[in-house]
């Protein structure tokens, strides 16, 4: 015979106090102590007169229309990344020819990429296709060594009206790259122990390029423990000799 409603909400009841006793014998919520008073920032020198233009251009925004490489079927699948990295060393000769160049590694090893990117010593690097500018379509992102020394460069290229264009790059010792969203991001080394630097860049749809919206340095190693100081000792009265 089911049970009617009165009796059910009863049951109910004494279900919810039960588990609540239960619960509590588990162990209940315990305060997490004083909660610190929240201080507002103190803005600094307020009589300096706002800076209207940047003391040092640091190429904020990257955009340029790569010539010379074609983009089959407006398809960014179908463009050679050996042939992306050949224009651009082209465009530079005194970094890559001659062996006083900074990096002639790279522009005698470029011989090596007849097989594509990737493969044996070639220092163009796999490439990696996602959408970044939210256009629904893929996006590259491709990756050189700067020979010698110990240098990456990336390169973000994307596809507008068939024709390549770069909206991003950067030349570091890259220790890690991801791709998160419509994000970027690069870890390099730091000099400092246990710490790295994270740099990410984000698409923004205004500037149509790759902006660098974060930079900053991150701990990776364990904590170091901070050595408690040795008690100090001073002898009693009674042990203390006259």
């Amino acid at each position: 015979m089911p049970r009617s409603r009165p009796t059910r909400i009863v049951a109910l009841v004494a279900l919810l106090l039960a588990t609540a006793t239960a619960c509590g014998d588990a162990g209940g919520l315990q305060g997490a102590g004083p909660t610190e008073t929240a201080i507002s920032p103190d803005k600094l020198w307020p009589q300096l007169t706002p800076a209207s233009s940047p003391a040092y251009v640091v190429g904020e925004v990257n955009r340029e229309v790569v010539k010379g490489v074609a983009v089959p079927g407006g398809d960014i699948r179908e463009v050679d990344p050996v042939a992306v990295v050949r224009g651009e060393i082209a465009e530079s000769p005194g970094d890559y020819d001659g062996d006083k160049a900074p990096y002639h590694r790279t522009g005698s090893l470029m011989a090596d990429c007849d097989e594509g990117a990737g493969r044996g010593r070639c220092p163009v690097l796999q490439p990696y296709y996602r959408d970044l500018t939210g256009d629904g379509r893929p996006d590259l992102t491709l990756g050189f060594r700067l020979m010698p020394g110990n240098t990456t460069a990336v390169r973000v290229y994307t596809v507008e009206k068939r024709r390549l264009v770069q909206v991003m790059e950067w030349d570091d010792a890259v220790s890690g790259v991801e791709l998160a969203g419509r994000s970027v991001i690069l870890r390099s080394p730091s000099e400092v122990a246990g710490y790295e630097y994270r740099l990410q860049w984000t698409w923004d749809a205004d500037q149509k390029a790759m902006l660098l919206t974060h930079d900053e340095m991150l701990r990776t190693g364990p904590r170091k423990k901070t050595p408690r100081p040795a008690p100090s000792f001073s002898p009693s009265p009674a042990a203390s000799t006259p």
